[in-house]
């Protein structure tokens, strides 16, 4: 095995970027006028099909922290961290269902918007603030680094190599986001089918490889059954509660993934919390129709059930490769062991040409989610705060050409964070870094939206105590209440980590810190009108379902049901 590319693999990879860059353009030239108009560089208003939409939430959703951070996870932990992709899948059905149609009758286009529309213009600026800071300083950093990590392993782990991916990488983002929305939607549908295709191949190797290190041939099932038989304790869903018995690896695992509890805590917020509260996200739908919108999430939310096979099995092959006696120097690149080598590991394996052919994946996967946020990042500062507060009569075409200039500065920040991992990336581990960090926000603005949504009383003065609730409740959980008040009480139980400090499991946190965030804001709202006057109109007939519409829902809670039966 080696990580050293060559011509063939080159040449794919140039094959891919040539496709794609010409494809955008064809997009780019066949819409420029519309692309001047603000809604359709910042939303592809009405003219994203659904299949175009359910392949861009997918090309964005699967970046760098899926296909290096939760192979990494899968490496660690096992199966338990697909937990992540299939309950989405659920939250992408209580998103197409029940928040679109809010969304789409009171024409909502960015979530800043949402907030001063039902609540003020203070709560709204806040969070604007809020989304730019985590867009820029986790989100888009964090897929930067993990996505320039792998790749640069890849072709041999050389440190000034991995700047300069960096600066391709964001290069390439900036190319395909100064179109739009609408050459970043339909561009996606290359860049999902070949992240597929490309991580499909991945998989299948790297589970050939198991076959062959274990003497059964070339293999990929007899592959997948050795991963069973080697690694039973990684084909679990729920982890076990740890005692006073249990090896602190497991507690590690435990304190990221803890088991049953993890399902009536953060699993749901951070889910709910991302797909339909999330700019990045729900900014593919809201320029289309409900029935549209509704058919591309569920589409979705079906390619998210086989996310795992592609982002999560590369990592358990990779461990029990690992564990076998292979792979010691590949997962300690730079003299230092990292789990999220584990993706890169794997790609090593591949054959001349395929190699290529996952480059071309991993790289669609990152560029496709960097695009999707900067133009996000763009959506936001450009409407919520170039327009109301800078220049308010700023002309369409000075909107898009800001929107533009707000994309290259984001990703001049995201390069200059990730240069030499200035935010303790690799520390944490890329995908729980994201998870945790998005954590401390995620409860204040779940809350805010949900009872904006569905509860009319809920008032601005509420929103803004949810606001700073939320972030006081998730700081106290995560940093201090096993501190201060022990760690075993009657809500929640912490246990050291491997630096000796008790800890929350910090799924657990978010979940009681969204817990004391309703809480607070049911509180303030109680003192107010029963009806607030900003209350949004809701009727029976927007959350009416087509049959076709009945048919997708109940296909993805049988097909995730089954899965959860076989991996208990």
């Amino acid at each position: 095995m080696h990580n050293k590319l060559v011509s063939a693999d080159y040449i794919v990879f140039f094959i891919y970027f040539v496709i794609v860059a010409s494809y955008g353009y064809w997009i780019y030239q066949r819409k420029r006028k519309k692309i001047a108009d603000t809604h359709d560089f910042f939303l592809a208003e009405g003219s994203l099909t659904w299949w175009a939409i359910g392949a861009s939430l997918i090309a964005s959703n699967i970046s760098a922290e899926q296909f290096v951070g939760m192979s990494g996870n899968g490496f660690f932990v096992g199966i338990a961290i697909a937990a992540y992709e299939w309950i989405a899948a659920l939250a992408l059905i209580i998103v197409a269902v029940w928040f679109m149609p809010v969304y789409l009758k009171n024409k909502i286009f960015t979530m800043p918007q949402f907030l001063k529309t039902r609540y003020n213009e203070t709560v709204s600026m806040i969070m604007t603030v809020f989304w730019l800071l985590l867009y820029i300083c986790v989100n888009i950093t964090s897929i930067m680094y993990l996505g320039a990590l792998a790749i640069n392993n890849l072709m041999g782990g050389n440190i000034h190599m991995l700047h300069l991916v960096m600066i391709v990488l964001g290069l390439f983002s900036i190319l395909i986001t100064l179109g739009g929305m609408k050459v970043i939607g339909y561009t996606d549908v290359i860049q999902v089918l070949v992240l597929i295709v490309g991580g499909l191949v991945t998989t299948y190797i790297a589970l050939t490889v198991v076959s062959e290190k274990f003497g059964l041939g070339k293999d990929a099932l007899a592959g997948f059954n050795q991963l069973l038989k080697s690694a039973p304790d990684h084909f679990h869903m729920i982890l076990a509660k740890p005692d006073a018995n249990t090896p602190q690896l497991e507690v590690n695992k435990y304190l990221i993934l803890p088991g049953i509890v993890m399902y009536f805590a953060g699993q749901w917020i951070v889910n709910l919390n991302y797909w339909g509260c999330n700019q990045y996200i729900t900014q593919r739908a809201l320029g289309a129709n409900l029935q549209t919108a509704r058919t591309g999430i569920l589409f979705a939310a079906l390619l998210k059930l086989m996310m795992p096979v592609i982002v999560m099995l590369p990592g358990i092959a990779a461990y029990v490769l690992y564990k076998n006696g292979s792979l010691q120097s590949e997962m300690s690149l730079g003299g230092k062991f990292n789990s999220d080598n584990a993706y890169s590991s794997m790609l090593g394996f591949l054959p001349s040409g395929l190699k290529g052919l996952s480059l071309a994946a991993l790289t669609a996967a990152i560029v496709a989610s960097l695009a999707g946020k900067a133009n996000s990042i763009s959506t936001i500062f450009t409407l919520d705060i170039y327009k109301k507060y800078i220049k308010k009569d700023a002309s369409e075409k000075q909107m898009v050409w800001i929107g533009r200039v707000t994309i290259l500065a984001a990703m001049i920040f995201s390069i200059a964070f990730t240069w030499d991992d200035l935010l303790g990336i690799s520390k944490e581990g890329g995908f729980t870094f994201i998870q945790k960090y998005t954590g401390y926000i995620s409860p204040g603005i779940f809350a805010m939206f949900i009872l904006g949504m569905f509860w009319k009383r809920t008032t601005g003065a509420a929103a803004i105590t949810g606001l700073v609730t939320g972030v006081v409740m998730a700081v106290f959980f995560n940093d201090f209440a096993a501190q201060w008040f022990g760690h075993e009480t009657f809500m929640y139980t912490a246990f050291l980590n491997d630096k000796g400090v008790y800890e929350i499991p910090f799924l657990v946190s978010m979940g009681w810190a969204f817990f004391f965030t309703v809480a607070a804001m049911v509180g303030v709202s109680l003192g107010g009108p029963k009806i607030n006057p900003k209350a949004f109109a809701l009727d029976a007939e927007m959350f009416k379902l087509k049959p076709g519409t009945v048919f997708l829902i109940i296909v993805i809670i049988l097909l995730l049901a089954g899965l959860y039966i076989k991996f208990w």
